[in-house]
């Protein structure tokens, strides 16, 4: 019985290198049985390519713009990351509907843990994300900032804090938000950013 050929996918934004690639491949398929299913310029066409043509392989380049072959790599499923650089990514991809759908970064307002998943919230809407708060503020400390043990807000969307009484006369911090029209509570635990950033705004 004949051994079913690996399926490959070429990701490079110049067209040359790919045509190169092919050629390439071409001259291994008499020793390795392959078939090339298809091709990408970049690795946000190729996520939209591999939601709808599996491949047992994909072949891409590292450096390409919008986004390149390690963050390519960071969005597979099933990609074994070990010995990638630990950059941080500048989409998260999230599934709807069996397609795959990236978030930019910095359009994300808030991330806020509920039950299993993660609501990213932005200006325009929200998405359900299945990763870890943890991970992700581990990854994107620089951009986020942890106001509640669910829930970390990009700096660059904080207008300001407020102080709320409730109706039992207990105080509390909430942080205003550019873009929503929502305010997020603030734990006693995490107070200290209150004054933090507050102080950074002042200069």
């Amino acid at each position: 019985m004949s051994e079913a050929p690996l399926k490959l996918v070429i990701v490079d934004d110049e067209a040359p290198a790919r045509r190169r690639m092919r050629e390439l491949l071409d001259d291994c398929a008499a020793a390795l049985p392959l078939v090339v299913v298809g091709e990408a310029g970049s690795g946000r066409e190729a996520l939209g390519l591999l939601g709808s043509t599996p491949a047992d392989l994909v072949l891409s380049d590292i450096h390409m713009p919008d986004m390149d072959g390690i963050e390519l790599a960071r969005h597979l499923p099933g990609t074994k990351l070990d010995r990638l650089p630990a950059a941080a990514r500048r989409f998260l991809s999230v599934t709807e509907r069996s397609r795959v759908v990236l978030v930019p970064i910095e359009e994300i307002v808030y991330l806020k843990a509920e039950l299993k998943y993660i609501t990213i919230r932005t200006a325009e809407r929200e998405f359900l994300l299945e990763e870890s708060l943890t991970k992700l503020e581990e990854e994107f400390g620089q951009r986020f900032v942890r106001v509640h043990r669910n829930c970390l807000v990009a700096r660059d969307a904080i207008r300001g804090f407020e102080r709320r009484v409730n109706a039992d006369g207990d105080a509390h911090w909430e942080v205003l938000l550019r873009g929503v029209n929502e305010a997020l509570p603030v734990s006693r635990r995490q107070q200290f950013i209150v004054r933090e950033i507050g102080r950074d705004d002042g200069g």
